[in-house]
């Protein structure tokens, strides 16, 4: 009996070198138990003597082994079994070494972190299974069992996963050799091999136990193993999988009702509308809701509202919930509830917040609440170890990932503001942390009202493998009544126009008269000498007097307090600012304002209590006057909140995102404009975004209605604008999800996770991956029906060539875009092209012109011949690819008949239906002929006759068409490659194979010269077309028709480029330093290992890193003064980032991404920094620039995280002296206003005084 190592990779199959006898892996052998004891073990060994015995025996270590074959990860030992009464050693077991090498633990079971990890996880440590990946699992131990092998009697693995070495048990006296078939099937040739003396003391690495492996490792139950999943057939001795066994054992599902009251009730009416969702009916009052729930874990001062109610048994039920709901509609009391049940049931709860100012609010408010509240963010932690912890997703998202003893706990996870799934830069965090999520945990979603809840909440069922109840409602709370506003000041401070009421109809009457008011306005307001008339600006005293009316419009009519916003922070101060004169509050209102500031501010150095914002803005709120927008500092923006909460602030000028945070409405809003710059372009707000910010309007149980106001200050809108942005559809949730390199590099060093499992399970391939089934089945028709169909004599050369030309037409009309796009000025009128549209394939035609842009539709003429060729059989349904296949198997390339007198048509073409420019052109006037064929297509004049210049410019075209088939004209082609400049190597490679189809379609010849043709093509063509349907679904359903599938191989290879992973994937010591960063994780890496920071200060280093974490909008006006030093870090450091550039457009990596450019670097606040690090009070840094403080205190607050990031990273590749700068320039940045603690984390600020 022998054992042999087999490495599955190697075709050649030597013995390896490395092994001699000694170093035999471990082997089970029966009545081995008593060996190893008499040789490893004393015979008589008391307990205490246990520990100073040698328990882990490690293979004798040769560095030439490092290059032929991989080592096994995971190590073991051994642990004493003890007599349960006395403690006497009556055994001795095989165990994993956690310490050493369990480091795939995906269970529960696994060891807890230490108490000052549990919260954040370790970066070493994996997350916990998935309930998604569960499934997975399951597979993969079904197909780990067809590498098992038979061996004295018992069932070994014959290989690890992801392992390429295994081992082979033979149970014969002689060794012998695998041989690999074409199949990769072993055949075996018989060589003597020296026999291993298992009782040699020389073979001690080969240990093993005379008891089946399985046994014990999942502990008993009523005298039988609880894992059922293998059971040997005693017929051929073979492993039959309980698949319900191992869906009881690994899936861990949850009870599908928890033993609670309310299941002896009868269940609330509802729809099922699919598999994984069910629609609660709010149309109804929930009956006997008290009876349901007798005993609330949370009592409200207040009567539930129907979708409130509905939620709450729902989570007594412990059910995933979503619930939709408007502004204000009472959504957080449904996160209140889960708290509390939370905190009854002595459990864990989770709530995530967008935004880390809306986390402070939230501590605050759950704090006052319920008490045992932690906060967790960037730079805060706060009371981790509470049973409630507010968070930002993607602090929750790194928990996940480092594996937090929090997560163990979990019953609920509240997702607050959840439509924030469609943020094109973040979006992808909250399908992580979804996807991620175990079993155990339930989800709450709340989101604002969004058209597809139905199919967002069908993706989370589907993943999660449980049903998601839906409580949506579109209820308001509080009615809006939208009006318009023309007035300018003066007489006309009254002009307010109603548009539209709470029930949601268009009012003509009030559009019509605004309209009017404002013409009239306007002729009064802009006589012919008043130079502010261009454009319809007003003049600064104009723009005053206009707010100065309108306030006291407001004040007359009660609709005090207003928020009023405005897009921009500049305009917000600009107009906050203007009005110095307004005074809004009484005498004890200020007193209370100012006794309020100074008691909140009361912790500010002196100098940062008379920065100029501070004064100003003090100043303002004295008046009543509150400003509220991203370069505000923030304590300053917790000042104006909660004084806007107290009622002392009457009029607040703020930008979009304060319309994201607690629930703090107005009586009125008020938009300045209704028009948005996005960063590419100013557009008209979208429906979901005007009903984020007019949902402000409207207090519950005090107004009855919510006044909405929109300014006419350059124009009336449009009605139609108004009607779409006031009653249209809010945005849908869709998917932003992408592979990062963090995400990828963390999945990686993971065995049983996969970061194809991860793609294949986000939303954005939920449509393909729902509709699996129903293409299965279909898949299967298909198969039937090429079963069916008969081949032809020629099918084999024609099947070929279909295969051939189908490539080549795809690769083609995909480059040509691309190609045209640097040789603009050959696409000029009168260019002689080669077109493939439709019926039109690979004919001449002649560029006339353009519609709209230019590189976008093209105005083409071309002959229509022989109507026999276009003839197609009904059974064809791609008839695009059927003209383009049948033309390049003629001889006749360029014209489908000969004619003496052709049709002729003008198409419309794209740039992808250029196939070639030739160096031909027409002199003629191109666009007459375009005008005479554009006059012929109307009704009345259909009939006329071409024009002279028409029937000239089709001439030529038939001439050409006819000499080049015959031969007597050669046709030049613009050599469409020269010259170009390509940068992207996909580009490369695709200009490759189009050369190589060409040379294969012209060693194919004429495929119409053979013998019947006509009759064959067609049925050829037919059974092709099902073939390529069949592999499209094919690949559709596997890994590689997944939409991000390319662009995660592309990032491996840049991953693989940079040394982050090796050629099996496996992470590399700089892959492990990337995993520990979520942002910029490339750029940090490349900067450490370059040493760019070694020889640096701490002042220097944040300095530096600062461009990582400046947005890239800001622009700055001042020039910085910077020492040579950092001077030429930054240019090194450019470097680095060009070259990271380079790299991803050699691998097309990011280059069709508008997000691309969103992480580029920003060194507009090195000298900033430098000098706050180096200790220069606050009021002397912002001397120094022009951006405005809270874009300051924001970015030095996200510096700190890139440093203490980088501190860790320091810790990883041992580098104290890095690390200790790190935690220098901490200290230096993490001082003073900037910050300073929230307001909302202490509990002497008081809101009732």
């Amino acid at each position: 009996m022998t054992i042999k190592i087999v490495d599955f990779e190697d075709t050649s199959l030597q013995t390896p070198t490395w092994l001699d006898d000694e170093d035999l892996p471990p082997v089970a052998i029966d009545e081995l138990q008593d060996s190893v004891v008499n040789l490893l073990i004393p015979a008589k060994l008391s307990n205490y003597e246990e520990k100073k015995t040698t328990k882990i025996w490690q293979r004798k270590v040769d560095l030439k082994t490092l290059f032929v074959h991989q080592n096994v990860l995971v190590h073991y030992s051994l642990k004493s079994v003890k007599h349960p009464q006395n403690d006497e050693i009556i055994g001795w077991t095989e165990k994993v070494d956690i310490e050493n090498g369990k480091t795939d633990d995906l269970s529960m079971k696994r060891p807890p972190l230490p108490p000052q990890l549990a919260s954040r996880g370790n970066p070493a440590r994996i997350p916990f299974l998935p309930s998604n990946f569960a499934v997975e699992k399951v597979e993969r131990i079904t197909e780990a069992h067809a590498n098992e092998k038979s061996f004295m009697g018992q069932r070994w693995l014959s290989r690890i996963a992801k392992l390429n070495i295994g081992l082979d048990f033979i149970e014969e006296t002689e060794y012998s050799e695998p041989m690999f078939d074409d199949n990769l099937n072993i055949a075996n040739s018989k060589t003597n091999r020296p026999q291993l003396n298992l009782r040699s003391g020389s073979n001690r690495n080969s240990l093993s136990l005379d008891e089946d492996p399985l046994i014990g490792m999942w502990g008993e139950s009523d005298g039988k193993s609880q894992l059922q999943a293998a059971v040997v057939d005693e017929k051929d001795n073979s492993y039959i999988l309980d698949k319900k066994a191992l869906e009881d054992e690994i899936m861990v599902d949850l009870p599908k009702a928890p033993v609670l009251s309310i299941s002896t009730h009868k269940p609330v009416v509802k729809s099922t509308v699919t598999e994984w969702v069910e629609i609660m009916d709010t149309s109804r009052p929930v009956e006997d809701f008290e009876k349901k729930v007798p005993n609330m874990a949370h009592k409200f001062p207040f009567e539930l509202d129907t979708f409130q109610k509905l939620a709450i048994l729902k989570l007594e039920e412990q059910a995933h919930v979503f619930v939709a709901a408007h502004t204000s509609a009472g959504k957080t009391v449904v996160a209140e509830y889960a708290i509390a049940l939370s905190l009854k049931h002595c459990t864990r709860v989770v709530y995530t917040s967008p935004v880390k100012a809306l986390s402070n609010q939230k501590y605050r408010e759950f704090t006052r609440a319920f008490g045992d509240v932690g906060l967790i963010t960037g730079d805060i932690q706060i009371n981790t170890t509470a049973s409630c912890l507010v968070m930002t997703t993607e602090i929750l998202r790194s928990m996940l990932y480092y594996g937090a003893d929090v997560i163990r706990d979990l019953e609920y996870v509240i997702f607050d503001e959840v439509h924030y799934i469609n943020d094109t830069q973040r979006g992808y965090v909250w399908e992580e942390v979804l996807i991620l999520l175990p079993s155990h945990c339930g989800i709450v979603m709340l989101s604002a009202t969004v058209p597809n809840t139905l199919e967002f909440a069908d993706w989370v069922g589907r993943t999660k493998k449980r049903m998601v109840y839906v409580v949506s409602t579109t209820k308001r709370p509080v009615g809006l009544c939208h009006y318009l506003y023309t007035g300018s000041g003066g007489k006309s401070k009254d002009n307010r126009y109603k548009i539209m009421g709470p029930e949601e109809r268009f009012l003509l009457t009030g559009y019509t008269e605004a309209c009017k008011s404002y013409l009239s306005k306007k002729a009064e307001t802009f006589g012919p000498k008043n130079k502010f008339a261009k454009g319809n600006f007003r003049s600064p005293n104009q723009e005053k007097g206009m707010w100065v009316g309108l306030v006291d419009h407001l004040q007359r009519n009660d609709k005090l307090p207003v928020v009023v916003f405005i897009l921009s922070r500049n305009r917000c101060d600009g107009v906050a600012e203007s009005l110095t004169s307004l005074d809004l509050t009484t005498a004890k209102e200020k007193s209370r304002t100012h006794i309020f500031i100074q008691a909140c501010l009361r912790k500010l150095s002196e100098s940062d209590r008379k920065l100029p914002q501070v004064m100003t803005l003090q100043s303002l709120l004295s008046q009543g006057i509150g400003v509220h927008h991203s370069g505000i500092l923030p304590i300053l923006k917790e000042v104006v909140e909660m004084l806007f909460q107290l009622g002392l602030v009457k009029l607040l000028f703020a930008t979009e995102t304060f319309a994201v945070g607690v629930n703090m409405p107005a009586r009125t809003v008020i938009f300045e404009s209704i028009t948005k710059y996005d960063g590419m372009n100013w557009r008209t707000l979208l429906p979901s975004e005007y009903i984020q910010m007019a949902g402000r309007a409207g207090r519950r149980g005090l107004d009855d209605t919510g006044t909405v106001i929109i300014l006419c200050k350059k124009e009336v809108p449009a009605s139609s604008d108004l009607v779409n942005m006031i009653l249209g559809k809010p945005t849908k949730l869709s998917s932003q999800f992408r592979v990062t390199y963090a995400t990828m590099l963390s999945l990686l060093r993971v065995t049983n996770l996969s970061i194809e499992s991860m793609m294949k399970n986000s939303f954005r391939e939920f449509g393909v991956q729902s509709k699996t089934s129903t293409v299965k089945i279909e898949m299967q028709n298909l198969s039937k029906l090429l079963s069916e169909l008969e081949r032809t004599p020629n099918y084999a050369f024609l099947s070929q060539f279909c295969e051939v030309a189908s490539q080549y037409i795809q690769e083609l009309t995909d480059i040509m875009p691309v190609i045209l796009m640097q040789k603009t000025k050959e696409i000029l009128p009168g260019k002689i092209l080669v077109v493939c549209f439709e019926k039109y394939a690979f004919q001449l035609g002649v560029l006339l012109g353009y519609t709209g842009n230019r590189f976008e539709d093209f105005k083409v003429l071309v002959l229509e011949f022989d109507p026999n060729f276009y003839m197609v059989s009904p059974h064809i349904t791609n008839k695009n690819l059927w003209y383009a296949i049948k033309s390049l198997a003629r001889t006749q390339v360029y014209s489908s008949a000969y004619s003496n007198y052709p049709n002729h048509k003008v198409i419309t073409i794209k740039s992808k239906h250029i196939v070639a420019l030739t160096s031909a052109k027409y002199k003629g006037d191109c666009s007459a002929v375009l005008n005479d064929y554009d006059t012929r297509q109307h009704s009345k004049t259909k009939n006329t006759p071409p024009s002279p210049k028409c029937l000239q410019a089709v001439r030529e075209l038939v001439q050409l068409s006819f000499t080049t088939n015959i031969g007597t004209t050669k046709i030049e082609f613009v050599n469409l490659t020269k010259g170009l400049k390509i940068n992207r190597g996909e580009i490369m490679e695709s200009l490759n194979r189009v050369a190589v189809l060409e040379k294969q379609l012209g060693w194919m010849g004429t495929p119409s010269n053979h013998f019947n043709f006509e009759n064959e093509f067609p049925a050829v063509f037919e059974r092709k077309q099902i073939e390529w349907k069949y592999n499209e679904m094919e690949r559709m359903l596997s890994t590689e028709g997944m939409s991000l599938y390319p662009e995660y191989q592309k990032k491996l290879q840049v991953l693989k480029e940079l040394r982050y992973i090796d050629s099996q994937q496996h992470v590399a010591i700089k892959g492990r330093v990337a995993c520990e960063l979520g942002k910029n994780e490339l750029m940090i890496t490349e900067i450490v290992f370059r040493n760019i920071l070694t020889d640096l200060g701490p002042a220097e280093i944040a300095a530096l890193l600062s461009c990582l974490v400046v947005e890239a909008r800001i622009q700055l006006k001042t020039q910085q003064k910077l020492d040579k030093k950092l001077e030429d870090r930054i240019i090194e450091i450019q470097y680095v980032d060009q070259y990271l550039s380079e790299l991803e457009k050699q691998f097309d990596v990011g280059t069709d991404d508008p997000l691309a450019q969103a992480d580029r670097l920003n060194f507009g606040l090195v000298q900033v920094v430098y000098e706050w690090a180096k200790g220069k009070p606050f009021c002397e840094i912002i001397n120094i620039t022009d951006v405005q403080e809270g874009i300051i205190v924001h970015s030095i607050q996200k510096l700190h995280e890139v440093l203490m990031n980088v501190r860790d990273v320091a810790k990883i590749i041992g580098d104290p002296i890095l690390q200790s700068k790190m935690d220098e320039a901490s200290l230096a940045i993490k001082r003073d206003i900037v910050f300073a603690a929230s307001l909302y984390t202490q509990d002497d600020v008081n809101l009732n005084f």
